[in-house]
């Protein structure tokens, strides 16, 4: 699942912004099947437990070097994927008779030898006196990536997050907008916000450089890929330091109120854009229907096959303990010091960790569970309907969708192109992290835990179909809806490749065992799998799929459908 933050504004305010085991690397064999009756489900055997594990071994490998969008460890990865689809007879769906849908990806980055800032003579010093901000149009941070700012007049709008704007298009037009630290929990809002207010602006500036952790500043000097085919417009973003915004108007913050004009600001920043180095794609297949006026209708089952790739080395043990006492979410928890009792904790749970094996190093983020998890269940589903002799009437296509740590862009790209008509997609089933969810991952959990999201936002029929499933065929899963409610602040509904099907008012079902502490950490690895869970989700999502499938309707869309160019909101 991509990640809710990458800026932090403030010391507890987020924006949104979405950021090993040796283990074989040889195919695993499919599991054998027993025939079946025509209308039966699919066999015991399918989505066993050992299959998964087998699956998610090599997929979730180091080898894999964390399958991250545009590197060559996603494409290993998706080799993956179209190997084992080929080796099981799955029909390839992608493009000119292939496995694969390729993304026409981008490389975007900072050209820090040719950006340069100064004021009143006084240089700037890029990543310490500020920081572009690339553009997140998913996120409404529609910067700019071209333009100057030479001989460019700072003007002061107040603090972030104010809904009214402090200053005129007027007096905002072609200057540089300073504005100041957020007030209280608006802070993120603020980001977006300023930029559709001063949208005529040069540039604007943040002045929150020093609360940025340096993990977050990783991320700015090295960018996630993009799909532009040229750098967009727009004002550039920056964010400043308390020195650069006392440089700007010759006072501190405190003596500063909107509208307040400073100096000249001399020179600009500039990215580079150029073609990634590898293919970023997607890998869609599918397996044909039974019924010939049904066929060429589809059930989605999908997942994503990328993940954040690596980082620098870092004792693994030390990171489980320090997250399993001061990051309970991982990624999803502010980065804080420990206190002296928590320091306590983690000794003690590291000294129990070094009696069972010596220290090691890890720099490779494995994303067994995110979405490993999700991606090996869905190879699993499509060699349980391809291996199946009773097929459900309607076609079930399975997507593998790319990029979606990165923004959604793989499943972005795929709705936007389809390589079946989009209106010939009956529903989406995606899962993104299926193998967690015990007790001491989330509170409340446990072996029936699961989280649905999005299933009566379009369809109310195909929201109470999964409650009937899951009683009628015995799974005993509790359905934790809460992460469902409208503007919950985690917005998990727009965070996962299901918005890009729901956007365009195809329905969803959005499951998940939830995050936990190693989320988009290296230590989210194979050996922390409840592999017995992920079967029975795998086996209910298959079943729900079979059930849409079999029906003699389409599931009806009883509810209002979004705006596909807008933005999304939970």
């Amino acid at each position: 699942m991509r990640r809710l933050a990458l800026l932090v504004l403030w010391p507890s305010v987020v924006i949104l912004v979405g950021c090993g085991s040796h283990a074989p690397t040889q195919a695993p064999a499919p599991t054998v099947r027993v025939p079946v009756a025509p209308d039966a489900p699919l066999p015991t055997a399918a989505l066993s437990a050992a299959e998964l594990r087998r699956y998610l071994t090599v997929f979730a490998a180091d080898s894999m070097a964390g399958r991250q969008m545009g590197t060559a460890g996603n494409v290993k990865a998706t080799d993956y994927l179209a190997a084992q689809l080929q080796g099981l007879g799955v029909e390839p769906a992608g493009e000119h008779g292939s496995y694969f849908q390729t993304l026409p990806l981008t490389e975007r980055s900072v050209d820090s030898a040719a950006s340069g800032l100064s004021v009143s003579g006084k240089a700037l010093v890029i990543w310490q006196d500020f920081a572009p901000i690339p553009s997140f149009p998913d996120f409404g941070l529609a910067f700019g990536m071209r333009g100057s700012l030479d001989g460019v007049q700072a003007i002061y709008a107040g603090p972030m997050g104010d809904t009214a704007p402090a200053l005129t298009p007027e007096q905002a037009a072609g200057k540089l907008v300073v504005l100041g630290p957020p007030r209280g929990a608006q802070g993120g809002a603020g980001m977006a916000t300023a930029v559709t207010q001063y949208a005529a602006a040069a540039g604007i500036a943040f002045s929150i450089l020093n609360f940025v952790p340096k993990e977050q500043m990783e991320f700015l000097r090295q960018l996630p890929p993009g799909m532009e085919a040229e750098l967009p417009e727009g004002p550039l973003g920056l964010l400043i330091s308390f020195t650069a915004l006392q440089d700007l108007f010759g006072v501190p913050l405190d003596s500063l109120t909107p509208g307040r004009t400073g100096a000249m600001i001399q020179g600009t920043v500039r990215f580079a854009l150029r073609p990634s180095a590898f293919p970023s794609r997607n890998v869609i297949a599918l397996v044909r229907g039974s019924d010939p006026a049904l066929r060429d209708e589809y059930v989605v089952i999908g997942a994503h096959n990328d993940h954040v790739g690596t980082g620098r080395p870092q004792d693994h043990d030390s990171v489980w303990a320090f997250n399993h006492v001061v990051r309970p979410d991982g990624a999803e928890s502010p980065m804080r010091a420990a206190s002296a009792e928590q320091q306590t904790r983690i000794q003690a749970i590291r000294d129990s960790l070094r009696a069972l094996h010596p220290s090691s190093l890890d720099s490779i983020f494995n994303g067994a569970d995110d979405d490993g998890s999700g991606s090996v269940t869905t190879l699993a589903m499509a060699a349980a309907f391809q291996l199946t002799p009773a097929k459900p009437r309607r076609s079930i296509l399975f997507v593998w969708h790319t990029g979606e740590e990165a923004g959604l862009y793989g499943s972005r790209y795929f709705t936007d192109n389809p390589t079946v008509p989009r209106d010939s997609i009956v529903a989406e089933l995606n899962m993104d992290m299926i193998g967690r969810g015990r007790a001491t991952d989330v509170k409340g959990g446990g072996p029936g835990y699961l989280q649905l999201i999005g299933s009566r936002r379009l369809s109310t029929e195909l929201g109470d179909l999964v409650e009937t499933v899951n009683t009628r065929d015995g799974y005993g899963f509790t359905f934790d809806y809460q992460y469902d409610a409208t503007g919950h602040p985690q917005q998990y509904y727009c965070r996962s490749d299901h918005y890009m099907y729901a956007r365009y008012g195809i329905p969803i079902v959005f499951f998940s065992t939830g995050s936990h502490q190693d989320y988009h950490m290296l230590t989210d690895e194979v050996q922390y799998i409840d592999f017995d869970k992920m079967s029975r989700v795998g086996r209910l999502v298959a079943d729900i799929a079979r059930t849409v499938a079999n029906l003699d309707h389409r599931v009806v869309v009883d509810q209002p459908k979004p705006d596909p160019k807008g933005q999304c909101r939970q």
